[in-house]
Order: structure tokens, then sequence, then C-alpha cells
């Protein structure tokens, strides 16, 4: 392996290293950093250091996680700021070098297992790619990384909320008794029925029904949104999606399959009035009148995403938000900005809404869509008194 090589390979992984510590580094910028390295004297830290972080780094706030990164990785020791010149990888033996005045561990061993090691650096090994996306704001994620929150969000939506039905089935807790199931083990025992067996009213999938906003004040946070949409309708068989923002737009036949990248490709095609303008109210009101009536939102937990910026008749949201609380089971409101500290929903259409909704909760990262998760599953099961002094909430 040749210096070049080695240095290409070193940059790729601190580039991989940087984007697992939550920093944005694409291929531009790797190919950036190499035309930089390119004109300076390698043998040189703070032209090394300066060279990528010109090229690498584009916020202030990711200058610290950088610097301990580039001290971990080139340098090998992630508490000194200063000392020897990097290691790009020029210069590399690949035989064995011998130990140091104080052998450490890993010396004898194979120089391409060293290697594979030192792919990881001490310093970042709390780090973790999953769990800083759990806490990173919607607004804030690139294309890549709102793809990997969709594998995320996969297990999200796995138990969907539930309703007790009419029918019976056998269980051991049960409260009537089961004749035909007595009967058959009664046989076993010649026909005397010392065993006896219990039925209980079976538990079905309760229909949930999405009103995303699409309208500008929401583009930010309504692509990771609608990536929870499309994973909640290929998880189950009674999920329905909509959008509103001028418009009512039912995205469930455009975002079922497997694929969420073709499935998002559909749905952009579908709605005409993505990060246009909001009127509330008159998209409930399509809602009601054309999915009401026809018994879609009957014994449904209706989930609301919005901020509650209304631009047309407050009136009409409140007495639409009446007509639908009247027939669903209950609502479920997700307003990204109360994610954000000392919010309050001040809102006009925000304010209005509130009185007719059971659960208000935050919507700007994925913690926040695991509480959603959790209130879909205790609301399925029993319906709460809507109490708007009260309004239980997540944080």
């Amino acid at each position: 392996m040749n210096a070049g090589d080695a240095v290409v390979r070193k940059l790729v992984t601190f580039g991989r290293i940087l984007r697992e510590a939550g920093i944005e580094v694409g291929p531009g910028r790797i190919q950036d950093a190499l035309r930089a390295l390119d004109e300076i004297d390698m043998r040189r830290r703070d032209e090394v250091y300066a060279a990528l972080a010109c090229t690498l780094i584009a916020r202030r706030d990711d200058l610290e996680i950088f610097d301990r990164a580039f001290r971990a990785w080139f340098e090998k020791d992630p508490t000194r700021l200063g000392g020897k010149a990097p290691d790009m990888g020029i210069g590399i033996d690949e035989r064995p070098q011998p130990p140091a005045a104080a052998p450490r561990p890993g010396d004898n061993e194979d120089p391409d297992e060293q290697d594979d090691e030192q792919e990881e650096p001490d310093v970042l090994a709390a780090y973790s790619a999953d769990e800083l996306l759990r806490e990173r704001d919607f607004s804030t994620l690139t294309r890549t990384e709102l793809l990997r929150l969709r594998a995320l969000m996969d297990r999200l939506v796995r138990v969907l909320p539930t309703r007790p039905s009419r029918r019976l089935e056998v269980a051991p807790n049960g409260f009537q008794i089961a004749p035909r199931e007595t009967l058959r083990r009664a046989m076993r025992r010649e026909g005397e029925p010392v065993e006896r067996a219990f039925r209980r009213k079976k538990r079905v999938e309760r229909r949930v029904v999405f009103l995303c906003d699409v309208s500008g004040s929401m583009e930010p946070y309504s692509r990771a949104l609608v990536l929870f949409l499309q994973a909640a309708v290929s998880a189950g068989r009674k999920v329905e999606a909509f959008t509103f923002g001028t418009r009512l737009t039912r995205l469930t036949p455009y975002l079922g399959g497997y694929d969420p990248e073709a499935s998002l490709q559909r749905a952009s095609r579908a709605v005409p009035d993505w990060a246009g303008g909001t009127r509330i109210g008159d998209a409930f009101k399509a809602f009601n009148d054309l999915y009401g009536r026809r018994g879609l939102t009957r014994g449904s937990v209706v989930v609301i995403v919005s901020d509650g910026w209304e631009r047309g008749d407050v009136s009409q949201l409140a007495l639409e938000m009446a007509r639908l609380r009247r027939r669903c089971h209950s609502i479920i409101w997700v307003n990204p900005l109360k994610g954000t500290e000392g919010y309050e929903p001040l809102a006009a259409g925000m304010a209005a809404a509130l009185p007719y909704v059971d659960v208000f909760l935050p919507g700007h990262n994925l913690a926040a869509l695991e509480s959603l998760a959790e209130a879909l599953r205790a609301t399925g099961s029993r319906r709460s008194a809507v109490r708007p002094a009260t309004l239980r909430s997540a944080a």
C-alpha cells in the first residue's frame, strides 16, 4: 500500500468517525480535504489540523467533537493537545514494530489486526450513532440520516393500539365457560368435565388515523414525519394516513411497500400543497364530511401532527375538532414546537384545538415519537375524559 492510498484510507475512516459522532461529512467534503492536504506540508500538525477543520467542519459547535476525534484518530492520544505530527499513514511499515520502553497490549499481534482495532478511537467509544439520532432534531437531519432514522422507526410501530372485540377466544383468565373446549377436554377423562375451559373477549387492532401538516411552517419536520407515516402504514392493516396544508390528501395508497424511498417519491407526487399555506379548519371539514361519514373515524385513534398555525377561520377549526372528537375514540396532537424550551400553545389554532385533545406531545425527534408510540398503546385500550385544564402531556 503506497503513501497516497494510506492517506485516503485514514481520511475516509476519519470521516466515518465524524459522521457517527453526529457531524455531517459527505463525499464532497472528503474530496475537498484531500485537495487541501495536497497543498500543505503534512509533516506539520497545525497545517493538517487547519486543513481538515476548514474542509470537514461547517458549524462552530462541531469544533470540539472534531478536535477530540482528530487527536484520538491521528495522534492516538485523546488527552494531549500538542505533540507529535499527525499520522496520516505516510511511511507506514507493514512489518510489526519493536515495542517501546513499556510493552503495550497488541504489540505482538498481526499488524492487519492492529489496524482493524485502530479503526475505532477510544475517545469516541461512548458515542452511538443511533443514540445521537434519537435526540437530534428532525430539522437538522440529512437525507442519509433520515433513511437511517426510518429503520429505527420500524420498532415503534410494531404494536398498534387494540380494542376488545365482540368475538370470544379461549383464555386461562376468561370469564365465561367455553362449552366446546370443555367437552373436548372431558372426552379425555371419560366424559367427566374435570378441567373446564373459559373464554374472554378477543382483542383486535384499533384503527389509527394520521393527519399530518405539510405546510411551509412544518416543512423542516414533514420529511421525517412522513417517514413515520410510511413505517406505520407498512406495519399495520388498520392505519390511514392523510396530509393537509391548503387541501386534504389521502396518502395511504402511496405509502405501502417495503421500500421507503420509493414510497416517498410516490407520496411527493401525490401531495400538491407541500410547503404551502395552512388551512387546518377547511382540511378537517373535508375530512369529516368525506371520511367521517364513512365511519373511518368511528372508534379510531386520531393522531394530528401540526404546529397549530391556522390562517383560516379559527372558529371553524374548533367546530370541526368538536365533530371529530364526538366520532373518534381519542385524539393525540403532536406539535414539533412543543419540544422547544419555554413553549406555550399561544397560536390561535392550537389554543382552539386543545380543549378537544386527549394527549398533547412533542414531535421534534425520535425520542418524542417513542412517547407517541407509548401514548398510542395506552389510549387504545380505554377512552379518556376530555379535561382541558389537566391535559396529559409527555416531554
